[in-house]
C-alpha cells in the first residue's frame, strides 16, 4: 500500500459496467510527513475519500479486484482507506 493526498478527480461519463458508480481520484503519494514522493496515480474510489484526503491506496490488481468483488474487474489501483492521522515514532 502507499500513503497518498487526493488532489483531483477524473470525470468519465462512459465506463466499463465494473467500474460504475465508483469515483475516479487522482492521489500523489506522500511520504509519513506529508511532502510529496512520487508520481501522480489514477485510482478508483472504494471508500468516498475526498480532494485533500490522505489515502491509503493499494496498487495491484488482484487486491483491487477483490474489493470491487469482481474478479475479472480491469482495474490495478484502488483506495482503500483514509487516513486520519500518520505516528512517526523515533528510532
Amino acid at each position: 500500500m502507499t500513503l497518498a493526498r487526493v488532489i483531483g478527480s477524473i470525470v468519465a461519463s462512459r465506463k466499463t459496467a465494473a467500474l460504475e458508480g465508483h469515483k475516479v481520484l487522482l492521489c500523489r503519494p506522500v511520504k509519513p510527513d506529508g511532502s510529496p514522493a512520487g508520481s501522480v496515480m489514477i485510482a478508483l474510489d472504494a471508500v468516498q475519500a475526498g480532494p485533500g484526503d490522505t489515502v491509503l491506496v493499494i496498487d495491484e490488481g488482484n487486491s483491487s479486484r477483490m474489493i470491487l468483488g469482481d474478479s475479472m474487474a480491469p482495474i490495478r489501483t484502488m483506495v482503500a482507506g483514509i487516513v486520519d492521522r500518520v505516528d512517526l515514532y523515533k528510532e
